[in-house]
Parts: structure tokens; sequence; C-alpha cells
């Protein structure tokens, strides 16, 4: 164990110290707009239910139009151009029909939804792209190299070359992969494999950059440069898994194009004909309008979207953040779920687990007691670790004198009458017994302290990360809800990884996994025709996020970069919630296909009336706007409270 000394920070995070990179809410100009078409719809239906000046109000809602359906116009019209027909197009249309025939207010609300829905599409896309960018901020700018004639000098650490010799004091930044060469410190490097401790590095030992040095000073030799760094390859891992994870879409998005150009083909029939046979042109503009607004896909929409988004607020209101219809949908199609060990099925914090005594003066209170003692001036995870316990136990902890950290290897201090240390195993003495003990402990995944009493081994400690209590019922749940057994995929030892495996229930282990090996593992998975979602909650952890069907993040101490690249987020960090939402989305799956069905039916029905008869106008909108609410009533069933319920039950 290294400890740090009196004076030294308790470990931050990995991502501590870095200005996050977030674009603000209105430095978009989609951001603008949108804004500009509510403001301008809000005055002018304020204006309508007031009974103001008629002008007034078509003024409001013409520069609503204008505002809000400028850019989704003409980005129809430039994919127009590319021979294909975008949905945005054809509600613009929509809209510019609706006023046409008088219905003035129903487009411009359908404006403010669409350019509203555009802009908060940016905004999350521009900050994603913050977070990855953010990510090579972990590295520190400059280095401090070494010369040939032992000088010292500061130089950028993108001037970093291989080879070269570089000094990083306590507490700051490694900037470059490299090996040690000379010192010894203890090293977060969580950002990269995820393990909850910070690692004893010593001479030969790999390091990484971004990574955070404890409190010993090191000597590195330089083995790759920046742009070649594990930290920038994770970036580029979730830029390249982001582009090339397969577009999805809602189910009506897949025949969007065909319904689209059979919508408008039929309805220039049905303005054409009659007018070549005799019509006067408005009736055969009215009849049009008609079976535009009674065949325009408004009310398959609502069939779709209301039930995901109240799945979506219904998830929400039970801590689990799922940030898109898409994402609602793509749930309820997972067939394996891979679970991240560090911080996800664990907390992330050590806790004591077992004492051993190896002398029959000391009990194990005693032998806490003390240990606790020399490590309290330190704030080393480790030590924190033991003094919580010496303190759930109720120890008096008597003051030390002659308190010494040494990196590397532990601490030391004189307590009572007594000379103690407590630290790695080692660098303390390797007596047989010791050892024994020691391996059985390290065997079990536990990370073994020693202490030492006048420089004789008198105990040994085992610490272990703490497993979440809901962990074991959660992979249970997965494990029942896609009807495949989980996996584990971790950056930690292998003998800790299936230590926590056979705790928690998972079969499938694959440990000591770099960003990139995480990667590969979810992509086999696929490859073997499984439908694979992604729990984790660092950095290390954010390319299997972004190349897995579904990412879903913890919330309670995960990266920006992960948070931004989740498609989901569990917010208060229960496990159990991700069988449950899975659940819930194949509830609202199955409420969008009964909804499509009215839809389709309503439309079908008043579709064929305006062909062979006369239907009505206000009847044509009443009908259509009937089956708006139908199905949107139908959808809105999934914000009920037994729905997640009955969903907990199912997961």
């Amino acid at each position: 164990m290294v400890a740090p000394t009196a004076a030294s920070t308790r470990p931050v995070p990995a991502t501590a110290g870095v200005p996050a990179r977030r674009t603000k809410l209105f430095a978009l100009p989609e951001m603008h707009w949108a804004a500009l078409a509510l403001g301008l719809f809000l005055l002018g239906l304020a204006v309508q239910l007031a009974e103001g000046p008629h002008w007034i109000r078509w003024v409001l809602y013409l520069a609503c139009y204008a505002a809000g359906g400028w850019e989704p116009g003409l980005a129809g019209l430039r994919a127009l151009r590319e021979k294909t027909l975008d949905v945005d197009l054809l509600m613009v249309v929509a809209a510019i029909g609706a006023a046409a025939i008088g219905q003035l207010t129903d487009g411009a609300l359908l404006i403010v939804i669409f350019a509203t829905s555009g802009a908060l599409e940016a905004l999350a896309t521009a900050r994603t792209e913050d977070s990855v960018r953010g990510l090579l901020d972990l590295a520190p700018e400059t280095a401090t190299r070494i010369d040939a004639d032992g000088r010292e000098q500061t130089i950028k650490a993108a001037d970093v070359e291989v080879g070269d010799e570089l000094v990083v004091r306590p507490g700051a930044r490694i900037p470059a992969d490299a090996t040690v060469i000379g010192g010894a410190s203890e090293v977060d490097q969580a950002t990269i494999t995820g393990e909850p401790l910070p690692v004893d590095k010593n001479a030969g030992d790999e390091v990484f950059a971004g990574t955070l040095n404890g409190t010993g000073a090191l000597r590195l030799r330089v083995d790759r440069r920046a742009e070649d760094s594990v930290v920038a390859r994770i970036a580029n891992l979730v830029e390249e898994a982001s582009r090339s994870k397969a577009r999805t879409q809602l189910f009506i998005e897949k025949v969007e194009q065909r319904y689209s150009l059979g919508m408008v083909a039929c309805t220039l029939a049905v303005f054409i004909v009659p007018l070549l046979l005799g019509d006067p042109l408005r009736r055969a503009l009215l009849r049009a309008m008609t079976f535009m607004i009674v065949a325009s896909p408004c009310a398959v929409v609502l069939a779709t979207m209301p039930p995901l988004l109240a799945a979506i607020a219904n998830a929400g209101r039970h801590g689990v953040l799922v940030k898109s219809a898409v994402v609602m949908e793509q749930l309820g199609a997972l067939t394996r779920i891979a679970f991240d060990k560090t911080g996800t099925l664990t907390r992330g914090t050590p806790e004591l687990a077992e004492i051993h005594s190896l002398d029959p003066r000391f009990g194990e209170d005693e032998l806490l007691r003390l240990a606790a003692a020399a490590e309290h001036p330190s704030e080393h995870p480790l030590a924190a670790a033991i003094v919580r316990a010496a303190g759930a136990r109720s120890l008096a902890l008597p003051v030390v004198d002659e308190f010494t950290a040494h990196p590397g290897r532990g601490v030391s201090a004189r307590v009572g009458d007594r000379f103690i240390g407590v630290g790695s195993p080692a660098t303390l003495l390797t007596e047989r017994t010791t050892s024994a003990v020691i391996d059985r402990l390290q065997g079990h995944g536990y990370t073994a302290v020693v202490i030492t009493c006048e420089n004789a081994p008198v105990g040994v400690l085992g610490i272990s990360d703490q497993i979440r209590r809901e962990a074991p019922a959660a992979v249970a749940a997965a494990h029942r809800v896609t009807g495949r057994v989980p996996v584990l995929l971790t950056g930690d030892n292998q003998a800790t990884a299936l230590r926590l495996a056979e705790q928690v229930g998972i079969a499938d282990v694959r440990a000591e996994l770099l960003p990139d090996d995480k990667v590969t593992a979810v992509r086999a998975l696929q490859a073997d025709g499984a439908k694979v979602a992604m729990v984790g909650d660092g950095i290390n952890d954010a390319p299997a996020l972004a190349a897995a069907h579904t990412g879903i993040a913890m919330g309670g101490a995960g990266s920006d970069l992960t948070l931004q690249t989740a498609d989901a987020v569990v917010v208060r960090d229960d496990l159990t919630t991700i069988p449950t939402v899975i659940a819930l989305s194949r509830q609202a799956r199955r409420v969008v296909v009964a909804n499509l069905s009215i839809a389709a039916t309503f439309i079908g029905i008043l579709v064929i009336w305006d062909l062979i008869g006369t239907l009505p106008l206000p009847l044509g909108v009443a009908g259509h706007e009937g089956s708006t609410v139908i199905v949107g009533l139908n959808g809105l069933r999934l914000l009920r409270a037994t729905v997640w319920r009955r969903a907990a039950r199912h997961g």
C-alpha cells in the first residue's frame, strides 16, 4: 500500500482540475430560432385568447412560421435536391396548408414542436462532441523533461518524444504513456483501467498519460507520443464507434420515405385529376387539402411518440434518464447486458473485509486499533477504509508520533511505545506464514495490507471494494429479462473479477481489459447476434458504451464523457432499474403497435371517404384530430406509477 503524507490531499477523481467543455444552452443558432418561434407563438396565442386584433395575431403567427420553419424547410429542400423527401419538409408544408385553410394556430404549434426538437438534438450533439474533446484535456499541457546533463526543462506535452526522460512530482498528472525508471509512488489510473484504488508504481512499471500521480516523485521514460497515448485512443474510439454505430430509427421512420412520397403523389393526384375533369379550382384544392390533412402522418407519429415519451417520463421519475424515444424503443430489443465492475456492480469504495492475526499478543481489535492510529494522518483510500472500520467498532485511536509516509511502501508511526508499520506486502517482510495468508487473500481478490510491530509482522488486513447491495438481484433480473447470462467486462485483475462475479452470479468474466479491449468484447458479442447493452461509469467505459447497441451510465460517479456518450443514465445508481426499464420499453412497444393499428384504421376510413365520396373538411379534421387524441391518450397511460411497478415485477 502506498500512503500519502499527512499534508497530502485525498485522491481526487480522474477528471478533477480539468475545466469541463460544455456548450451553453443558447450558444447554438438552432436554440435561438426555436426560442424565438416559441415566444412568437405564445404572444400570438395570447392575442387570440384575448380576442385582440386579427391582423396582429396573423403577423405573430406568420413570424413564428418564419422563425421556426425556415431552417427545417431549407434542410428539406436540400434533401429534395438529393432526391430524398425529408419529413421536416412535409411538416412545414402541412403547417402552411393548415394556415391556408384557416388552421393557423395548429400550423404554428407544429412549427414550434419541430423547431424545439431540432434545437435539442443539436444541443445534445454539441455537448457530446464537447465531452470527447474534453477527454484530451486530461493530459497536462506541459511536461518536465530531464536533459542529458541532468537539468530540468519545461516543454509542451505535445512535444514529448519517445525515449525522453521525464520527472513527475507528487499530485501532478502524467503527461505521456511511459515506463517508470526511478522513484516510487501510487497512481490513480481509474480513467484508463477502471481500477478502484491507486496502483503502486515502481521501476519497470507502465504508467499512462492523464493518470494522477500520488505522493512520490517518478522518473519516466516515454514510450509513446501524445497522439498515440491510451487516453488519445479512448477519444478516437468513442468518435469511431459513434460514427460506425448504425443509425437506428423509430418504426414509423423506417417507412418514412415511402409513406411521404406516396402521400405527396396522392395529394397531387387528388388535386389535378378532378381539376382536369372539370372541377372548380377551389373545390379541387379543398379536396386535396382535406386529403393531405387526413392522410398526413401526424396521427401515426403521435401513435409512436406519446407511449415512448410517457415511458421516458415514467423512467425519469424512477431514476433512469433515457435520452430519446429511439433509445426507449431500442431498450426493449436488448438480448445481452455487459456490466463494468468498479463503480457499477461495486461502489468503487474500499472496505475492510478480513483481519488476520499473526501474533497471539494481538487480537483483531488491537491490530485494527494500531493500524488505524498509524494510518489516521494519511488520506489514502486504503487508510480511510481502515480508519472507517475502526470507527465502526468504536475503537479509540491514540495520538501518534513520528508519522512517516513511504511512497510505494506504506506508512510508519510510533503508537504509544510501539513502532507500527502499515504497508504493501511486497516491500515488507516475506516470512512463510505471512506469505501464505497474503497469497490466500490476494487469491480471493482482496488487497492485502501488512501490519508490523517493531519491524516484525503481526497481522494482515484484507481490503475489498464494496459490492452494491442490489447487484445480485439486478444481475438475476437482467438474466431473466434478456434470457441470457450477463457478461462482466473489467480492467481489474482476474482474481478480483472472478470473486466479484461469483458473488453477484455472473459466469462470463473478461478481466484485465483496456478500453479498446472492451470495445472488442462488445463487438464480439454483437457478432454472435446479441443486441448488447453496456453498463459502466468511467471514462474507460465510454468507447464500449458508444459501440454497444445501448450504452447505460451510472450517474452517481459517472465521468462527463461517459454520461454524454451513454444513451441512458441511471441517475440514482440503482442497478435494479435497468431490467425494469427494459421491461417498460417492451410494454411501450406493445402500446405503439396498438396505436399504429388505431391510427391506420382512422386514416384508411377517412382517405377512402374522401376519395370515393365528399368528406366535409370539418369532419375530416375532426376525424384526424380524434384519432390523434385517442392514440395520444392511450400512450399517456404509460405515465402511471402502476406501469413502473408492473415492469419491475416482469423485470
